[in-house]
């Protein structure tokens, strides 16, 4: 059976807008998800990149505004208009909910969909325990039990062990799809990863040049 390891961050609009296509594609080709939710901000500042408060508005209007919104069509998903109120609130409890139902299996396949839905489609603030546990009840779980383990260190030292694996993968943004070794950065890759499951891409031709 072959093996997807799915980094994303519980707030990433491009994880969410893949999210659909991947669950499906998952089953179409009978894959394992592995799931590895991260703290996406130490992840790509550590890579080098700009936060988004650092950028430039034209990037994140563009980010945020023109391209979620094509992407939001093209995949048939709703979305917000822009950005989501609560963007910058810690998501780090609603991450912590989905490494409470462990690395695969039905249950946290929906709840991580329920998660990135709920704050991208609702406007949800990931950082509320009254809404994670509507989200949770809706899930059919016991939001009281659930959120005290999300809360709990296990699940809280899962998480930024996760965001440090990520970063020994050379994982650079949300979502990142691995299969075999193989790393597939946004959802917009989705058709390539198909294509890998049913036949995996060559190893690349070239190697990093040396470092003066």
């Amino acid at each position: 059976m072959p093996t997807i390891h799915y980094i994303y961050s519980a707030h990433s609009a491009f994880a969410y807008l893949g999210s659909a296509k991947l669950m499906a594609l998952c089953a179409q080709h009978d894959v394992t998800l592995v799931h590895k939710p991260i703290m996406l901000s130490p992840v790509v500042e550590a890579q080098g990149s700009q936060p988004f408060h650092a950028r430039t508005q034209a990037h994140v209007d563009y980010f945020f505004g023109r391209e979620i919104e094509r992407w939001a069509a093209y995949r048939d998903v709703p979305v917000i208009n822009y950005r989501p109120t609560y963007h910058d609130a810690d998501y780090s409890l609603a991450s912590g909910m989905i490494i409470a139902l462990g690395e695969s299996g039905a249950a946290v396949d929906a709840m991580t969909h329920r998660i990135l839905e709920a704050h991208w489609r609702d406007d949800a603030d990931l950082s509320n325990p009254v809404t994670l546990g509507e989200i949770a009840t809706a899930s059919g779980h016991d939001a009281q039990a659930l959120i005290a383990r999300a809360g709990s260190n296990a699940c809280q030292d899962q998480l930024r062990a996760n965001s440090d694996w990520a970063l020994g993968q050379d994982v650079f943004g949300s979502p990142t799809y691995i299969i075999e070794g193989d790393a597939f950065y946004g959802q917009d890759r989705l058709e390539l990863v198909e294509r890998a499951l049913q036949k995996p891409f060559a190893p690349p031709n070239w190697t990093n040049p040396p470092v003066d």
